[in-house]
């Protein structure tokens, strides 16, 4: 339970960090000027911080929820093949669902998709060298 704790910690923060550095670069800025007219003047850190240590104890949880199903023999293997998962369930859907209702860039499209593929397999390594079910 402790391991799941600091694991969950450590994912959320390290989802903190990514989301800074995928998003706030200058070439993301960049990109995404397209949401420019719809996006918050400011945004909420804390709030912020908050989903983010929230998603990584959920996403800890799930994981371990998941782990004898999913494909590999080892945990590193399970938490990639997670992120794969993760990655097409939260990235892949909407950046399709973005692509059909939206003018987009495909440019801005792409970079979302693999910034997003960087932080959930980030996600996944951490989950999978880390977390393991209790026997």
């Amino acid at each position: 339970m402790i391991t799941y704790v600091v694991v969950s910690v450590v994912g959320g923060i390290l989802l903190i960090i990514l989301d800074g550095v995928l998003n706030a670069n200058s070439m993301a800025q960049r990109l995404n000027e397209v949401y420019k007219p719809i996006a918050r003047k400011s945004l909420n850190i804390v709030a912020g911080v908050a989903i983010d240590l929230a998603y990584g104890f959920i996403m800890a949880a799930v994981f371990l929820l998941l782990y004898t199903s999913l494909p590999g023999e080892n945990g590193i293997v399970k938490g990639l093949s997670y992120a794969i998962l993760v990655w097409f369930f939260r990235v892949v859907m909407s950046a399709a669902s973005t692509w059909l209702m939206f003018t987009v860039p495909t440019k801005t499209l792409v970079y979302n998709l693999l910034a997003g593929l960087v932080e959930i397999l980030a996600i996944g390594t951490l989950f999978g060298l880390t977390l393991h079910p209790q026997v």
